[in-house]
């Protein structure tokens, strides 16, 4: 069983929000937007932001699509994690960043949500965080698979944030808030299950 986390540091991950990974995404500008509004509400209750960017084969570090977006960028202040797997966990600093800001809960956000934030949730868990995935503010792409079918990205999105919603790992905490509505300590707000999913 991983350590559970005691206390309540909470910290905002934003995770790929960069060019070429965001570009073609469901509903970008109005997820983008929430991204945003998550990392100000962070920043003005003196939340630690911390910044994961992805580089491989086919997005290349330093490359124009391997930017952040306009819209959206670390301070210079924030720390930067740079990683080539899926999980932002992997072969990367973040859970030694995260051991000395003494954190135990993270928010997550970013791109894209059936690839690296489902792997950084799960890996948050499965290391003894408790998790909040700010379900406005994930997005990625439609799949077209090779025998026609498609997995449309609205629905990969809502399948994560039930997922993170009914979990449940000895120990921990997991849930979904929205950017306007999310809490960056414990006590602020509550989310409440009504019902199983069906």
């Amino acid at each position: 069983m991983a350590t559970v986390r005691e206390g309540n540091q909470f910290v905002l991950v934003v995770v790929d929000v960069q060019v070429d990974v965001v570009k073609g995404a469901w509903e970008a500008p109005r997820t983008v937007g929430n991204m945003a509004l998550a990392v100000e509400r962070a920043r003005a209750q003196g939340v630690p932001v911390i910044w994961v960017q992805h580089a491989d084969d086919n997005l290349v570090k330093d490359s124009p699509g391997w930017q952040w977006v306009p819209e959206l960028v670390p301070s210079a202040d924030e720390l930067l994690i740079h990683k080539h797997f899926n999980s932002s966990f992997e072969e990367t600093s973040l859970d030694d960043q995260l051991a000395k800001l003494g954190a135990t809960h993270i928010v997550l956000a970013g791109c894209a949500t059936n690839w690296c934030i489902r792997a950084t949730a799960y890996g948050a868990l499965e290391r003894g965080y408790d998790l909040t995935l700010v379900k406005d503010a994930h997005t990625t792409k439609t799949l077209d698979l090779e025998n026609g079918l498609k997995l449309d990205a609205a629905t990969l999105v809502q399948d994560l944030n039930i997922a993170m919603t009914w979990l449940s790992y000895p120990g921990r905490k997991n849930a979904t808030a929205t950017a306007a509505a999310v809490a960056f300590s414990k006590g602020s707000s509550r989310q409440a299950r009504t019902r199983a999913p069906e």
